[in-house]
């Protein structure tokens, strides 16, 4: 089974409309510095999902490079999005049945939302997710309730 890395996009600057919104300097920055960590403690095969949300989408980009995978869109993480929908997703997902890693950059209060429904089957909870921090959660069975949670890495902890 694959393990999966929830991570919150890099800190971004204000605008409207909100899906524009692009990464700050610091953001970018902090992105660069889990993107290293991050090709230096997973293996491959990896699986890389984003937010259609530019800032998610410039998250990804930058893990992308560091990791040599590709980025693919899933319109269904963006913020105003239900936990539900993409444990649904995990369910049914090929990748999630196979080893390696699926790497699902989102947003607040998605990523938060959704690590609290897979690990303890809390709907209306949601955990803290700083910019740029990754859930990693083991499951056999990609469920409300059946993962665990193996780590939480944030920036600042680097």
């Amino acid at each position: 089974m694959a393990k999966l890395l929830i991570m919150r996009h890099g800190e971004a600057n204000p605008g409207y409309p909100d899906a524009a919104r692009t990464l700050s300097a610091a953001g970018e920055g902090e992105v660069h510095k889990m993107a290293q960590w991050l090709r230096g403690h997973i293996e491959h095969p990896v699986r890389l999902w984003a937010s259609p949300y530019r800032r998610a989408q410039q998250t990804a980009g930058f893990l992308a490079e560091a990791l040599g995978v590709s980025v693919e869109t899933l319109s269904h993480i963006t913020p105003d999005d239900a936990p539900e929908g993409v444990i649904d997703w995990l369910l049914e997902e090929p990748s999630m049945q196979a080893e390696g890693y699926v790497i699902l950059v989102s947003h607040m209060p998605l990523v938060g939302e959704l690590t609290a429904r897979l690990v303890e089957d809390a709907s209306g909870r949601t955990l803290g997710f700083p910019t740029v921090a990754i859930a990693e959660l083991d499951a056999e069975v990609w469920a409300a309730g059946c993962a665990q949670l193996k780590s939480f890495t944030e920036p600042s902890q680097l």
